[in-house]
């Protein structure tokens, strides 16, 4: 971990659902302190609820029992100080912008000045290796680039915390290897704390410093794993028996799946 101050605070939430007249128990006492500059993934199967959890903390869901906690503050708080960027499954690029007006579409619903988008925007481009790239449109870039534009959109704000839910399932084996590389190079950059959504459990462990495993009916926290693993990581990691070792502890983790 690199810091040792609590930056997220969930406590024994639990999200219910009501629909038809019945009820859906998504989430239930889940409790997990995720500390400044830490790497967290939430990893478990569809159903789990682990995408549920990080629309709680996104402040894009209320829980019906429990509480987070963004600094001390609600998570609306963090969302109206702009604490949060997400990026998700799909990087949702306008088609008729540039690379640099898409990252620059937030920072003008902020009302930034046209100087600052641009900085920030050329700043944002330059960190996910795509100042070449500024003004092409996003049917000009493959899946792996526009992606990386919905990092450095998220990135842009300037937040404390970044979001991320199932940002590579989309995408092919070797573009996704590079986005881990990637992503841990900004992230070794930025120091952001992440929480990050996934199914994948080698890309679970590739990336964290803990892997938080969510178990189904109903969703629950079943483990934490602590990936002991040297950093920085590169993909001949994940040759080594010390990775494998903790892919099967993970695997091993899972609960009523």
């Amino acid at each position: 971990m690199n810091g040792s101050q609590t930056a997220i605070k969930i406590d024994n939430v639990g999200m219910v659902y009501r629909a038809d007249n019945q009820e859906v128990t998504a989430l239930t006492g889940v409790s997990l302190d995720i500390e400044k500059g830490e790497f967290i993934s939430l990893l478990g199967p569809s159903g789990c609820g682990k995408t549920t959890l990080l629309r709680i903390v996104a402040d894009l869901l209320a829980p019906t029992s429990g509480q987070v906690l963004i600094d001390g503050s609600s998570p609306r708080e963090a969302r109206l100080q702009k604490k949060y960027g997400m990026v998700f499954q799909s990087p949702v690029l306008y088609e008729w912008r540039t690379v640099q007006k898409n990252i620059e579409l937030p920072l003008e619903l902020m009302k930034l000045s046209k100087e600052e988008r641009a900085e920030r925007a050329r700043k944002m481009l330059e960190l996910v290796g795509l100042t070449d790239f500024a003004h092409h449109y996003p049917q000009q870039l493959s899946g792996g680039m526009q992606q990386r534009v919905g990092i450095a959109r998220a990135l842009a704000l300037r937040p404390e915390i970044l979001l991320m839910d199932e940002p590579f399932s989309a995408l092919d084996e070797f573009t996704r290897e590079k986005l881990h590389e990637d992503l841990l190079r900004i992230w070794g950059k930025t120091n952001k704390t992440v929480l990050f959504v996934t199914h994948n459990i080698a890309e679970a462990v590739f990336l964290s410093d803990r892997v938080c495993v969510l178990s189904p009916h109903p969703g629950r926290l079943s483990a934490v794993v602590n990936i002991d693993l040297p950093r920085p990581r590169t993909m001949e990691l994940r040759d080594t028996p010390e990775f494998t070792a903790l892919v099967a502890k993970v695997r091993n983790s899972f609960e009523g799946v």
